[in-house]
């Protein structure tokens, strides 16, 4: 009898499994990086009207939209804000060739022809036809703050995607349950996501804790570390000014 050779063997694929955890561990903090530069430089910036009359004049006004403030009641982390659409808004807001987006109050066109001098603040009158002269409407395509804006978006997106995909389908996490870790993850600006990658992939316990993060301590952590991260926030804001903690 003829002894045949053994036909060669597939590639296990517990070399693939092993692959995916290395893989998403640097994934997703890169991503995350590229994800906040892109929206902390695409962020609306609170400016004021004689800024606005400066770029009329240089000609930097690509898009601009008339709103009676901004809509982001999203719970998602990796939403963006967006101008309420107001034609008789007391807020325009407006975006430049950088890709940057300002906003600056005044009063709204119906009050126009009664400015209040040389020395007002105020926007002036006959501002939203001059707009119009120069600038696209608010959405318009092709204005480099939106495609940021929407890379941006793209980059949450695929943030979210991963760790869910992770969470839900991979091995049961460690320090807490899949629970806990959902509602950490709607932690502002991403923050949850960074800390379960930290502390399930980069720094993992050698033993599973005695006692795992449950659901109901997951929601305590959302409301605490929400409530901290908002103050810190506001006040890393007051001190450096809005160039630099936009929002």
């Amino acid at each position: 009898m003829v002894e045949l050779p053994p036909a060669p063997s597939r590639p296990s694929g517990g070399r693939w499994r092993a692959l995916v955890p290395v893989a998403l561990r640097w994934a997703l903090p890169v991503l995350w990086v590229l994800w906040a530069s892109l929206a902390w430089w695409v962020e609306p910036r609170e400016t004021t009207a004689a800024q606005l009359d400066r770029d009329l004049v240089a000609g930097r006004v690509v898009t601009y939209q008339r709103a009676s403030g901004w809509v982001d009641d999203d719970a998602y982390w990796g939403s963006r804000p967006q101008p309420r659409y107001d034609p008789q808004g007391e807020m325009l807001a407006w975006s430049v060739p950088s890709g940057r987006i300002r906003y600056a109050f005044g009063e709204p066109p119906d009050a126009q022809s009664h400015p209040g001098g040389p020395e007002s603040t105020e926007l002036p009158a006959g501002l939203d036809a001059r707009l119009a002269a120069v600038a696209g409407p608010w959405q318009s395509a092709g204005a480099a703050a939106h495609r940021i804006a929407d890379a941006a978006g793209l980059l949450a997106g695929a943030v979210t995607l991963l760790w869910l995909v992770r969470l839900v389908g991979g091995a049961p996490p460690l320090v807490g349950t899949r629970w806990f870790w959902y509602w950490i993850g709607l932690l502002p600006f991403g923050m949850g996501v960074l800390a379960w990658s930290y502390r399930e992939m980069w720094r993992p316990p050698s033993v599973p804790p005695p006692d795992r993060g449950s659901g109901w301590r997951g929601v305590g952590w959302l409301l605490l570390a929400g409530i901290g991260i908002a103050a810190l926030v506001s006040a890393a804001r007051a001190l450096l000014g809005v160039a630099v903690v936009p929002g």
